[in-house]
């Protein structure tokens, strides 16, 4: 009797269908599911699209929503190593063009909204909007120390014991994360701990990070982002602090949506009020 793996069990009863795509030569893991305008979501550096989890079933009532496995992420392998950034960019050309059949809201996260504001400044007619969680690339990478030391324990030796620790200073409040994800809390940890013990996806996220994060995308491309843009932030989010989004904020003239009683992943630590959040960014384009 075949015994469900953990991403097998995080998945399980989602209304998105897991598809597999040739994506600029990337053998790339897909999550699409839901009718209404398209919506791209893209995961931090070291997760997975299934990460969206507490989010996807409300999104899906009112978007086509595709979410991805980054470039040597999850079941996103890379035979020949990780991307260069051009790649990167090139790959998620590909995948809207694939799935999109107009031009979606493009949602990331972390390392994975650093990769959406440079596809943004790069390719904004493809897109319609531009939504930035917690994103890097927006100021010099430089984390909480506690939360640092905890990360690179992590990476170092991932068990669930570090793991737990790790997201002690990701989530503000993990005993409530834990119980809304219910049952799939603990396929959600598994699953998070096998993939940072991969060779292949630590080689991808530390790419990602050293490509898209560790250093600021320079002002003038960031002044190249026309579509309309909005950041959501945590409040208390010890990678890269409020202040960061308040500085871009006031730049660049994007709304900031700050979620209390968050750190730095509002999709997992406070559902409804990303998702309220994430409406109201979205609103000036019509996209539910």
């Amino acid at each position: 009797m075949h015994e469900p793996s953990a991403r097998e069990l995080l998945l399980a009863g989602l209304p998105v269908t897991e598809c597999r795509r040739d994506v600029a030569g990337v053998s790339t893991a897909v999550l699409e599911g839901g009718e209404g305008p398209p919506m791209v979501l893209l995961h931090g550096p070291g997760e997975f699209a299934a990460g969206w989890l507490p989010v996807l079933p409300r999104l899906t009532h009112s978007h086509r929503v595709i979410a991805p496995d980054l470039p040597g992420h999850g079941a996103s392998p890379t035979a020949g190593g990780p991307l260069a950034a051009a790649e990167v960019l090139r790959w998620l050309a590909e995948l809207v063009e694939q799935t999109c059949p107009e031009p979606p809201v493009l949602v990331g996260r972390v390392a994975g909204g650093a990769i959406a504001a440079r596809f943004a400044a790069a390719h904004g007619d493809r897109i319609a909007a531009l939504v930035l969680v917690d994103t890097l690339g927006l100021a010099p990478f430089r984390p909480d120390p506690r939360f640092w030391i905890a990360l690179q324990r992590f990476f170092a030796e991932p068990t669930d014991h570090s793991y737990h620790r790790v997201m002690e200073f990701c989530a503000f409040d993990l005993d409530r994360v834990r119980e809304q994800l219910g049952p799939r809390w603990e396929a959600y940890a598994a699953y998070a701990v096998e993939l940072v013990g991969d060779a292949g996806v630590q080689a991808a996220l530390g790419s990602l990070i050293g490509q898209f994060g560790a250093v600021p995308i320079p002002p003038e491309e960031m002044a190249g982002i026309t579509v309309p843009t909005a950041l959501i932030w945590g409040r208390h989010d010890l990678a890269t602090p409020l202040h960061v989004a308040e500085e871009a904020s006031a730049r660049y003239g994007w709304p900031l949506h700050v979620i209390e009683d968050a750190g730095d992943d509002p999709p997992l630590d406070r559902p409804d009020a990303f998702l309220d959040a994430l409406r109201a960014a979205t609103a000036s384009v019509a996209v539910g």
